[in-house]
Order: structure tokens, then C-alpha cells, then sequence
């Protein structure tokens, strides 16, 4: 048993937290699955195949956003998002190289 674990993350695991609360949920999930390889979403256009409220899905993005799991941008009056590759990788990355090593 790696004792050491009990009580503090190791440090590229503490940002983890984050980015796998935001994907814990279904809805957030399937917003992240509405975007293609290099592709940027307004609320807007989310909002429009989304069973959500224009106001839930600026409300899941925003959670989304946060735990760095999509970029943004404002340009003129609207906030255009899209998936943060690296961060994701690194999120996962850190999951798969413990599971790898030590498993």
C-alpha cells in the first residue's frame, strides 16, 4: 500500500480533479461530443441541437471551461469554445502512466 497517497494528490494529479468532475456529468459530456477535430462552438450553436436551455448549456460550458477542458475566446459580442487537446491528454496521460506503471 502506497501510504503516502492518504492524505495529499501527488501534484500532477491535484488539476486532475477538476477536468474529471467536469466530465462526470452527462450533459457536459455530450457537449464535449458535439464538437469535430479543430472545430469552434458558440453557445448558440450548442444550445440549438442541445436538449438544454441556452442558459444551462453557458452554464455547463462555463464549468467545462474552468477545469480547462475547452478553450475560449471572445470575438465580438460572442464566446467561441473548443476542446483543450493538451489538457485532456495531460489529464489522461497522468491517469494512464500510473495505471501503466504501477499496475
Amino acid at each position: 500500500m502506497k501510504s503516502e497517497y492518504t492524505r495529499i494528490l501527488p501534484p500532477e494529479w491535484q488539476a486532475m480533479s477538476r477536468v474529471f468532475t467536469a466530465l462526470g456529468d452527462e450533459h457536459r459530456q455530450r457537449i464535449l461530443l458535439l464538437f469535430e477535430k479543430d472545430e469552434r462552438l458558440n453557445v448558440g450553436q450548442i444550445a440549438e441541437v442541445s436538449t438544454l436551455s441556452r442558459s444551462t448549456v453557458s452554464h455547463h460550458l462555463k464549468i467545462l471551461r474552468e477545469a480547462g477542458v475547452l478553450g475560449s475566446e471572445k470575438i465580438g459580442k460572442e464566446v467561441w469554445f473548443w476542446i483543450n487537446r493538451p489538457r485532456l491528454e495531460e489529464a489522461l496521460g497522468n491517469v494512464l502512466a500510473y495505471v501503466r506503471e504501477n499496475h
